[in-house]
């Protein structure tokens, strides 16, 4: 167990961790980041066009940056998983897998979670043709086909990222039309490469020792199942608060962390940043996260200086 009591430990090293870590580094407080994974899911971005000053970057590159500016300033980033967090008198007590750390104060940047299909073969093939990461794997499946579910934005950027390297990509989705930005629904209706099935979804995975196809709940071309190597889950994600509901944390009704203006919680000492709130009337973009944090990192500043 490391016995060092910090000032503050952040919790996820996503945009939101890693700014409330480049805002408490500039307010001289003791802290560490424990995370999964520098960038959090901001890494698997095929491109971010939308952060100021940054025309395009793709989301691992913004990641690395957004790490290598907070360990510039000092950070001590830990990438490690949280399994539990307890209070012992007025100091918090996080355990992970591998080490237990102790902290006056918490900022939970613990980002969202990925929604699943709850269908058979979704787990078995997890990382034997099924990703939730078009970035992280978009290369592995060159010249094969490939189908991506989901009708968002999310979809659409990894069905064109997949049409880079695959020979065919299939946007499977249960709605009628796609709730895509015109841009994307642009550059979707005119790559050869993709075609978009509607009102239908995948009842099943099957395989072998990976994925060799999928089976829909309607029939396509005579067909109620498409021969694929790849199968790319992209609807959607849920804010990871288990951690917080073990300190007593309040969520809403959707499960996102309630927060204050100042980023605080309900639990003296927790603050929260970044997609898991309710803050940031839900904009659950980049460039609100790294907000997030930074007003968590100054909130934290004012209690340390009146303490």
């Amino acid at each position: 167990m490391n016995t060092k009591i910090h000032d503050l430990i952040i919790i996820g090293a996503g945009p939101a961790g890693l700014a409330a870590s480049i805002y408490a580094s500039r307010y001289k407080i003791s802290h560490l980041v424990v995370g999964k994974e520098p960038g959090g899911q901001a890494v698997e971005a095929h491109k971010v066009e939308n952060w100021p000053g940054t025309l395009s970057i793709s989301g691992f590159d913004l990641g690395r940056k957004m790490r290598e500016h907070a360990e510039k300033l000092g950070a001590e980033i830990f990438m490690d998983s949280v399994s539990g967090i307890k209070k012992i008198g007025d100091v918090f007590e996080i355990t992970t897998h591998t080490n237990q750390y102790q902290a006056k104060n918490i900022i939970l940047a613990s980002g969202m979670e990925y929604r699943k299909l709850q269908i058979p073969g979704e787990a078995e093939f997890k990382g034997k043709g099924v990703s939730y990461c078009p970035t992280c794997d978009a290369a592995f499946f060159k010249d094969k086909i490939v189908a991506v579910v989901g009708g968002a934005n999310s979809a659409a950027s990894a069905a064109l990222l997949l049409s880079e390297h695959a020979s065919r990509v299939y946007l499977v989705y249960r709605g009628e039309k796609l709730k895509v930005d015109p841009a994307y629904q642009e550059k979707i209706s005119k790559n050869e490469k993709i075609e978009v099935i509607y009102s239908t979804n995948i009842r099943e995975i099957k395989g072998e020792k990976s994925v060799e196809k999928i089976i829909l709940d309607n029939k396509y071309n005579e067909n109620d199942e498409l021969e694929v190597q790849g199968v790319f889950i992209e609807i959607g994600s849920e804010p990871g608060v288990e951690l917080a509901k073990q300190v007593g944390v309040n969520v809403d009704e959707q499960g996102f962390i309630i927060v204050n203006p100042d980023q605080s919680t309900n639990v003296l000492g927790i603050w929260a940043a970044g997609d898991a709130t309710n803050g940031s009337n839900k904009l659950r973009q980049i460039v609100t996260a790294a907000a997030e944090g930074a007003v968590a990192a100054g909130s934290v500043y004012k209690k340390l200086q009146t303490s």
